[in-house]
Order: C-alpha cells, then sequence, then structure tokens
C-alpha cells in the first residue's frame, strides 16, 4: 500500500525544491499527490544567488525528479 506524504504543514508555504542535477525552484506549495508530484504556484528556478528564471504562475514537478523540499516560511 502506498501512503501519501506528510506535505500539508507546506501547503501554501514557500519552498525550495532541489531536483536531480543542480536544478533547484523556489515557490508556494499548492498540492500534491501519493507519488509526489506537487504544483507550485510563482515558480522560480534559481540559477545562481543573484539569478532566477520566472517558469509561469503554476508548475508541475514531477516526483521521481524531486531530491529535496526545504521551507523557506515558517512551519508549524
Amino acid at each position: 500500500m502506498v501512503s501519501t506524504p506528510e506535505l500539508k504543514k507546506y501547503m501554501d508555504k514557500k519552498i525550495i525544491i532541489q531536483l536531480n542535477g543542480t536544478k533547484k525552484i523556489a515557490g508556494v506549495l499548492r498540492g500534491y499527490d501519493i507519488f509526489l508530484n506537487i504544483v507550485v504556484d510563482d515558480a522560480i528556478e534559481i540559477v545562481s544567488p543573484k539569478d532566477s528564471i520566472p517558469l509561469g504562475v503554476q508548475t508541475v514537478i514531477r516526483g521521481n525528479s524531486i531530491r529535496s523540499i526545504e521551507a523557506l516560511d515558517t512551519v508549524v
């Protein structure tokens, strides 16, 4: 049986997602499923500390490409 990831406390919070390779995406977590596919609002790709690329209003990131998720907002 597959269990749902415990990401409820990260909903509507700003997060950084590290993907396979060197890509980093930042945005607001809006949704997820049992496969860790996530929906991020106002996503940007962080190219360097001073440079970023906007990705769109809503971005879907496939779960098997996610290496880690870090909250930038306070999580209770």
